[in-house]
């Protein structure tokens, strides 16, 4: 039998505006958008990558451009983060652990601006990507954003310790089955609680279960 070979994969930051380029080309074709509205400037990745933010891609071995993420340094009142903004990875390379490495690509980024956390969004019924934030990469779901790109766009805002390699999970004190009748209103819940998601367990069936527990630095 003859085995497929494995193909390598490098992380890099991008640079150039060719590789703007690719990267607002590839952007548009994993999301699917035709309205220009939804694109993506590469003008706009040279300003972030010239100014303290995060444009990082994928190359495979032919130097193609098969994954890209990016950032920009934010602020509240807790002090200053990484916000990633987006990732995304062609599909023919999804499930190779590209997300992982574009993650790790944009906290050595942030690092190296003396930035300690990082932090995104995703849909809390994607369970798929709720157990790659929570348990794969170890960050916390602290916040809900109902709407947060219009009608039917709820979020959870995730947090990443970009000091600590993979935080152990605290002991679960409340579940959550998924589906549910209110996702939205059992988040604000258990978030309002002081609780953050540490956790998600997927099932064959694609039902799930959430873990919250009491925050790390409560």
């Amino acid at each position: 039998m003859n085995r497929i070979p494995e193909v390598s994969f490098r992380a890099v930051s991008l640079t150039t505006t060719s590789r703007f380029a690719e990267a607002s080309e590839l952007y548009r074709e994993v999301f699917g958008y035709d309205d220009p509205v939804y694109g993506l400037n590469p003008r706009l990745l040279g300003a972030l990558a010239s100014n303290g933010g995060s444009v990082v891609g994928i190359l495979d071995e032919s130097d193609q451009l098969v994954a890209f993420a990016y950032g920009f340094c934010a602020t509240d009142r807790r002090g200053f983060y990484h916000y990633s903004q987006s990732a995304v990875v062609a599909a023919a390379h999804q499930g190779h652990g590209l997300g992982r490495m574009l993650k790790h690509a944009q906290k050595e980024v942030a690092l190296s601006h003396g930035l300690s956390r990082m932090r995104w969004t995703y849909d809390p019924a994607q369970l798929r990507n709720a157990h790659f934030n929570l348990d794969v990469l170890g960050a916390r779901g602290r916040w809900f954003a109902p709407d947060m790109y219009g009608p039917g766009t709820d979020r959870v805002i995730v947090e990443w310790d970009l000091t600590r390699e993979h935080p152990v999970p605290p002991e679960p004190v409340a579940e959550l089955a998924v589906p549910t009748t209110d996702l939205r209103r059992s988040f604000e819940e258990l978030l309002g609680k002081g609780l953050v998601a540490v956790s998600c367990k997927g099932r064959p069936d694609g039902t799930g279960v959430y873990y919250f527990g009491p925050a790390d630095d409560a």
